[in-house]
């Protein structure tokens, strides 16, 4: 039933978002081009509607389908699809939902214009479609060309965590955090491969990451194995569990994760679910409790404080999918040093607007990337590097986090 309402909302959403746009788009195209307005606008916009509303009606139609038989299908997985249909239609979402946060507005100063000043509404018409049609030009360049970035672009962060009476076996060592790689059919092998050996090129210590090896479906379950069984540290590599770990198989989520836990246990990595993993480094200790938090199972308040204060590390780390209040409260109160976690994808959309991040993950939580500080313990979410739901990112380009380690 939950399937049928969200289809139903996303699609109401949908079709309001799309009339306010097209509304208006008629509006500058009606003053800059009156005699293609009269003559071609309204065939072009018809055949442009119905091309960019395809991919929603074959997603419409897999969605009822899985909610009438319980099996999920997907779509075939084909380039001249991606091309035709998917990146279109989301750059097009993107596009109408960027520039209708402008328009609004726009709107407003024109609703109280209009209560004072009577005399010259032709002329702040024209300054009106003045304005809709630079904001509509400027991100119909700004929205592919930023994507097309964000796909290809992989930010190294570097940072160093001080900690009083670090042991000198600990001091300048390297930490590599990453998260949410999820291999499919749009982080295929060149993408994971770039991305893995920029990993290596740091020469990391240690490498943790934040779970989601993988998006869905089994196809891709080895060859996320096999990439960051690539990668190279002195003392390992290890992740907790995320997210879509459970999804290789919609319907049976131990499957999905022993298939993904066997996987990377034969290529060298190790997914820690709700345990503790000791690194010792000499005489010195980093611990590290792996917390498992997803939307398949919640950590109980019995385990997750049975682990996090049985962690006596010289220097300890909380390492968890999802960055949620209870686990950071616990956390701290533990006197962890670092709170690691993925997840978010650094608000995978986040639409350009004054002052404010807007993105769809502000309603999930407010720690949408990078660094936060509660005391001692410094928290950091990841943008990691795949993709849900929409097969891009806008203004969230992927990200390698190095943390070394210095005596304060």
């Amino acid at each position: 039933m939950w399937i049928i309402i969200r289809l139903l909302i996303g699609i109401a959403i949908l079709v309001i978002v799309e009339f306010y746009f097209i509304k208006h788009v008629n509006l500058a195209i009606k003053l800059f081009f009156p005699n293609f307005y009269q003559k071609k606008f309204h065939l072009v916009r018809k055949v442009f509607l119905v091309w960019m509303n395809l991919y929603p009606l074959i997603l419409i139609f897999i969605f009822t389908y899985f909610a009438i038989t319980g099996s999920y299908l997907t779509a075939p997985e084909s380039r001249i699809i991606d091309y035709l249909l998917i990146y279109p239609f989301w750059i097009f979402f993107v596009l109408i939902i960027q520039c209708c946060l402008f328009f609004i507005p726009l709107d407003l100063i024109k609703i109280f214009s209009h209560l004072f000043i009577k005399r010259t509404r032709t002329h702040l018409l024209k300054i009106r479609s003045t304005l809709l049609f630079l904001i509509i030009g400027f991100f119909i360049f700004y929205i592919p060309i930023r994507v097309i970035y964000d796909y290809n672009a992989v930010s190294v962060r570097t940072l160093e965590y001080k900690k009083e009476n670090l042991p000198p076996q600990l001091e300048n060592f390297k930490i590599v955090f990453i998260s949410d790689i999820q291999a499919d059919h749009f982080t295929d092998e060149g993408r994971l491969s770039k991305y893995l050996n920029k990993v290596n090129s740091l020469n990391p210590d240690l490498v943790l990451i934040a779970g989601d090896l993988i998006t869905t479906g089994p196809d891709y379950i080895e060859l996320s194995a096999r990439e960051v069984g690539k990668l190279k540290a002195k003392y390992g590599v290890y992740s907790c569990v995320g997210d879509h770990d459970n999804w290789a198989y919609r319907n049976d989520y131990v499957r999905s994760l022993t298939e993904v836990k066997s996987a990377l246990n034969y290529h060298g990595v190790q997914m820690i679910d709700n345990d503790i993993k000791e690194i010792n480094v000499d005489s010195a200790a980093i611990s590290i409790t792996f917390i498992t938090n997803t939307y398949v199972e919640t950590v109980s308040q019995n385990i997750l404080d049975s682990l996090s204060s049985s962690n006596e590390g010289n220097f300890k780390i909380f390492l968890t999918h999802q960055p949620q209040e209870f686990l950071i409260g616990t956390a701290q109160n533990n006197n962890f040093d670092l709170f690691l976690a993925g997840h978010t994808h650094g608000g995978q959309i986040t639409f350009v607007f004054p002052f404010v991040q807007l993105t769809p993950t502000m309603f999930e939580t407010q720690y949408i990337r990078g660094d936060f500080w509660f005391g001692e313990m410094l928290m950091i979410v990841s943008r990691g590097l795949g993709m849900s739901l929409a097969p891009l990112r806008y203004n969230s380009t992927p990200e390698i986090t190095l943390i070394n380690l210095v005596n304060k």
